[in-house]
């Protein structure tokens, strides 16, 4: 669980489901082709499987709290308690966003986090007590949230402006495509905008450049591969995904995952 503080931005995908609380500050939050400017007492819940990133202001406050946790690790309770239901909305949404307007649930659901933060934090971490009370306080967390997702008032009003449709329908072209070669002469052709205009908007927007985010597309389905398909070959898998040769493949996830894909899929498979 990660709470309060700095940390990296990096778009990034993991195999951990996301509860992400943000709490004051500016914060426009793109997730998968989506564009999010969020409002205190906002809660996004994500999968991980899902490219999502935090385009901050850095002249701005930001001030959030995530909570990462494995489905496993607390399946066998919810098992046990017949609660199988509270992550359905993981599994099946993939993500989506909670607007709370700050009502006196999410003011119980912060208090939760916290104290899960703080029990993170203390030096009795590692006691036999701990775990125990660590997957009482998420099963708590997880209620709240889906109390929450069950409020009508919450529904978002889908009013968008020019820029943020543009920019959502770059990304949706690129997730449908980015299995193919991919220039952004090829994209702003498909989309009959500029150029230009396409790459200006996109970085306003998502704080990313096109090819970023090309890029973070096919690492996903990459990471996603490897561990779906363990029997097929790194060079096949690469080619399917997009990567134009074996060797870019290799040093951009090396680079990107801090192992090699056949560790990386070492890693994953022993889960």
């Amino acid at each position: 669980m990660q709470g309060l503080g700095g940390h990296s931005y990096d778009y990034h995908s993991h195999q951990e489901y996301e509860v992400y609380f943000f709490h004051s500050g500016s914060c426009r939050y793109l997730i998968h082709n989506q564009i999010y400017d969020l409002e205190p007492g906002d809660i996004l819940l994500m999968d991980g499987l899902t490219l999502h990133k935090p385009n901050i202001n850095p002249n701005s406050e930001y001030i959030r709290s995530v909570v990462h946790f494995s489905p496993h690790w607390i399946k066998g309770l919810l098992v046990e308690l017949g609660s199988m239901y509270l992550i359905e909305v993981f599994q099946t949404l993939h993500h989506c966003l909670i607007r709370t307007n700050g009502n006196e649930e999410s003011k119980r659901l912060e208090e939760i986090i916290r104290r899960l933060d703080m029990l993170q934090r203390s030096p009795e971490l590692h006691d036999k007590f701990a775990e125990t009370e660590m997957k009482v306080l998420l099963l708590q967390v997880l209620i709240s949230v889906h109390r929450l997702g069950e409020v009508e008032s919450i529904k978002i009003p889908n009013q968008k402006g020019d820029k943020v449709e543009h920019a959502e329908n770059i990304a949706s072209y690129i997730q449908l495509n980015y299995m193919k070669k991919m220039t952004l002469e090829s994209i702003s052709e498909a989309l009959n905008l500029s150029k230009s205009y396409v790459s200006h908007v996109f970085k306003e927007m998502t704080g990313f450049t096109v090819m970023e985010y090309v890029m973070g597309c096919r690492l996903t389905q990459v990471k996603y591969s490897l561990e779906m398909e363990p029997n097929k070959a790194l060079h096949d898998i690469a080619h399917d995904c997009g990567f134009e040769s074996a060797s870019h493949f290799s040093r951009y996830f090396r680079e990107k995952m801090g192992v090699t894909a056949k560790e990386y899929r070492r890693l994953r498979l022993k889960k």
